[in-house]
């Protein structure tokens, strides 16, 4: 076991049990962590695995009416904090210890100005609203956000993921604890907006020599920015070490199989994609949004959002679709589904553009055209069994299925996503995030598509299941020459996974051609530093990218200087 640094946190035989109807069900067994000043702790592992039931309960956030925590001992500065008081608890969180929560909009109060959030930390602290306010202010900039004072009273909804998170971590370090856990802060972030929070995360351990615990499935960003890595398996700790004996000479077969899963899945065919039937292409296509308008309604001022993209999707072809946010992917993905009318250029549909399709002729591509969002929990209705989400698309399609083999057909694509025929009657609440992404696909398959666009699917799963579901993906477009639209900010999945690669920057396509080509011989600067941002689970090889990076960044800002 590696020598610990002076403690911050030291907590021993945690053990974490849930009060169910079946009885208790412990989350959490036996579980040892150590933090020292001015070290980061990686906490890795698939979901389920008990890594933030393990920082909520070192929070204290885990209703004692419904669980039951014990530990020999858990201490923060040497100090107990199994058995505090309410008010003891308030006094500590926020100033000793403090959390970056994963979901920045469901943490900030969409009421409330930003300003006026971070500086609540501040004032339940004891400082006043004026110190409140300056110190808001001055957190607000230290962490990033520009223009800080002209958008103090901006509310969270007017700013952006990476943003958001910059928000987060600025009430975290706001009385400046020295314990930060950071419950998988970068996951629905794009690689170089979690380039920048993990560099903001380090270079605040730099300045304040706070602990950092740091839980994640991505075993890239505990490679970028862990000194010792400790890996749950079902309520355990399996391994633990530092970051190089990890990562780099793995003892424990779950640990072997995590990092297997981030190397990626699904095998590319893009030989003879040329001579396969285009399903959907765009040509010209663009998107323009009002930014002000004057007396009379007209756009004065408009923002381009997509400029001029021209793409093409053959049959069984897997077409991945990669570029930071607000690169314009989405808005893209929404003009092909028909969802968004282009401002210029048009979609195709087997050769007829979508505006001129009427009736018939738009229901069948309703039929052929099907997409999978990110989140499985919002796509899915929770009152609605699994049975009902599936067969909702024979009900709008009665041609499709007869109603009476509603049942035989939707117990086969459940079969075909690796669920249980035994699951159609359950409901949404009932399931893990990639069981509800493989019913989003099931639902999707209803119709018996062409083509499925896939926006993000699997960016909010952990790596193996990221790793089961495109698996999935590519048995079924084997089995059915279905097409997909692969939607994602994870180069290394895509990589692995895509026939063809399109990089998309500021509503334009930059770079286009064969995973071999765009990942292993990129032209355009940009994909060059896309690539540089996206973590890979070689702690030294990480290192170097890292560096790499940071001058590159320098030598941009030089160039912008007058």
């Amino acid at each position: 076991m590696p020598e610990v640094p002076v403690g911050v946190l030291d907590v021993r035989n945690l053990r974490v049990a849930f009060r169910t109807h079946a009885g208790d069900f412990e989350a959490v067994r036996g579980v040892d962590l150590q933090i020292g000043r001015d070290e980061a702790l990686a906490v890795i592992g698939e979901s389920g695995s008990g890594k933030s039931v393990t920082a909520s309960a070192i929070m204290g956030l885990i209703d004692a009416r419904q669980a039951r925590v014990t530990a020999d001992r858990m201490l923060l500065e040497g100090r107990e904090l199994l058995g505090l008081s309410h008010g003891e608890r308030e006094r500590i969180n926020g100033a000793r210890v403090a959390m970056v929560f994963q979901d920045a909009l469901a943490h900030l109060n969409p009421v409330y100005p930003v300003g006026w959030q971070v500086a609540e930390t501040c004032r339940l602290h004891g400082q006043t609203a004026r110190a409140a306010r300056a110190r808001a202010l001055e957190l607000m900039e230290h962490v990033g956000i520009a223009r800080a004072r002209g958008r103090y009273d901006d509310y969270p909804h007017q700013f952006s993921g990476g943003e958001r998170q910059r928000l987060l971590i600025a009430m975290a370090v706001a009385m400046r604890p020295a314990l930060l856990v950071a419950d998988e802060p970068t996951t629905a972030l794009d690689v170089s907006v979690q380039a920048q929070i993990l560099e903001l995360l380090r270079s605040l351990r730099a300045e304040t020599g706070m602990a950092l615990m740091m839980i994640t499935h991505d075993v890239g960003v505990a490679a970028d920015i862990a000194d010792r890595v400790v890996v749950m398996r079902e309520g355990e700790v399996v391994e633990s070490g530092t970051v190089r004996e990890v990562l780099l000479a793995p003892r424990h077969p779950y640990t072997r199989a995590l990092l297997s899963a981030r190397a990626g899945a699904g095998a590319a065919r893009g030989a003879g994609a040329g001579a396969r039937q285009i399903l959907l292409q765009a040509e010209g296509l663009t998107l323009t949004h009002p930014v002000r308008e004057n007396l009379l309604g007209r756009p004065v001022e408009t923002l381009t959002a997509v400029d001029g993209v021209d793409l093409c999707l053959r049959e069984g072809e897997i077409l991945g679709l990669v570029g930071e946010s607000g690169s314009g992917k989405s808005s893209v993905a929404r003009m092909l589904l028909g969802l968004t009318r282009p401002t210029a250029g048009s979609v195709s549909w087997r050769g007829q553009d979508l505006a001129c399709l009427a009736g018939e002729g738009m229901r069948e591509f309703r039929r052929g055209v099907q997409v999978v969002f990110q989140d499985p929990y919002s796509s899915l209705n929770p009152r609605l069994t699994v049975f009902d989400v599936i067969s909702e698309a024979w009900r709008l399609n009665p041609d499709v299925v007869p109603r009476g083999a509603w049942r035989k057909r939707a117990r086969e694509l459940l079969l075909q996503v690796n669920l249980k025929a035994s699951d159609l009657d359950k409901y949404p609440g009932e399931f893990s995030g990639g069981q509800l992404q493989r019913i989003a696909i099931a639902r999707a398959l209803a119709l018996g598509p062409k083509v499925v666009v896939c926006d993000e699917a699997v960016s909010a799963l952990d790596m193996s299941i990221q790793a089961q579901v495109v698996d999935l993906l590519t048995r079924l477009r084997d089995q059915t020459g279905v097409a997909y639209l692969f939607i994602a900010h994870d180069l290394t999945l895509v990589e692995h996974f895509a026939d063809r690669v399109l990089v998309m920057q500021k509503g334009r396509i930059v770079e286009e051609g064969t995973p071999a080509e765009v990942f292993g011989a990129p032209r355009n600067a940009y994909t060059m530093a896309l690539i540089a941002a996206s973590p890979v689970p070689d702690p030294d090889l990480q290192a170097v990218r890292r560096r790499q990076r940071l001058g590159q960044v320098a030598e941009a800002e030089r160039g912008t200087r007058p």
